[in-house]
């Protein structure tokens, strides 16, 4: 990217999780809903790559979804605040995002599918989170704070530009950026295309067979958070399996820390968001722990790294 079009703190917004936590736990299992629609309706990629949602111009979206000999997509539009259901046939069906609990929202959308004549079940627990409530019975979190949404869609937007510069720097197999409604986090994954060792599983409300598909093959993956469970919005980098002497590695910039907790490097958005240049900043926490994995796990690094531009 050339110098003068990074990016700038004012490009940046604030984002604090205790402002918002209410709202970003509502819109969680919003977005899951949505994802396990996709999911339901999608052949199985490797590593669960059918399943996630992507940043666009108006907020989230599923991509084009099948449904027999017909497409439809869905998408949050976090301008006007919708939720939009759009066919290819030309249909549309919009339903207002605003204070409403997660059953009356979840029974919404099947309805407004249906009118569409598009039926679709899904499994109605929500993923990893520890005991949690069935969508349709749900009615405590209720909870929409539009300036927030939206600031947190602005931060995605940023996020997304500066990953998917980083996956540029990478030939060998890496994932897309995309959203897992899961986790609620956007992340990109590159592979050393070694496979690795099972995955131990454990997540709540997440089968083991899933997870030890989708870490069949060792990764470097990073990813950003809005937060959570005490932890204030932040980036996160890990390797699986983490060689020995990842977590004691020289990683930049200096704001960055190992979790043992997590088993994860950390980096607070706001040390991003408040820098001169939020790009480079972040661009060298992604590099510095790419290269710790990649360089302790003794990753072939000749043959999946490339300079940006063309070839």
């Amino acid at each position: 990217m050339h110098p003068d079009k990074r990016s700038s703190s004012t490009d940046w917004p604030v984002l604090a999780i205790s402002d918002w936590v209410k709202t970003t736990e509502t819109l969680h299992l919003w977005a899951q809903i949505i994802g396990k629609i996709r999911l339901s309706l999608t052949p199985w990629t490797n590593h669960s790559w059918h399943v996630p949602l992507y940043v666009c111009a108006r907020g989230l979206t599923t991509s084009p979804i099948p449904y027999a000999s017909r497409t439809f997509e869905i998408h949050f539009d976090f301008i006007d605040h919708l939720l939009v259901i759009e066919t290819a046939e030309g249909s549309r069906r919009e339903l207002p995002l605003t204070a409403r609990s997660v059953a009356d929202f979840y029974r919404d959308v099947l309805e407004n599918l249906e009118s569409l004549g598009i039926e679709v079940s899904i499994h109605t627990t929500p993923s990893e989170i520890p005991d949690a409530v069935s969508f349709d019975q749900d009615d405590a979190h209720h909870h929409y704070d539009a300036d927030y949404v939206t600031r947190f869609w602005r931060a995605l937007l940023q996020v997304d530009r500066v990953f998917k510069e980083f996956r540029a720097r990478f030939i060998g197999k890496c994932s897309p950026v995309h959203f897992f409604w899961g986790s609620f986090d956007l992340a990109v994954t590159r592979f050393s295309g070694r496979e690795a060792p099972p995955h131990p599983g454990g997540v709540p409300n997440f089968p083991d067979w899933v997870a030890r598909e989708a870490y069949s093959h060792e990764v470097s993956s990073a990813g950003f958070w809005p937060g959570g469970s005490g932890i204030d919005a932040a980036f996160y980098s890990y390797a699986y399996p983490a060689p020995d002497g990842f977590s004691e590695a020289d990683i930049q910039p200096r704001e960055a820390t190992w979790s043992n907790e997590l088993g994860e490097y950390l980096l607070p958005y706001s040390t991003v968001q408040a820098a001169d240049s939020p790009d480079d900043v972040l661009l060298e926490f992604l590099q510095s722990t790419y290269e710790a994995a990649a360089r302790y796990a003794d990753w072939n690094r000749t043959a999946l790294e490339r300079k940006l531009g063309r070839p």
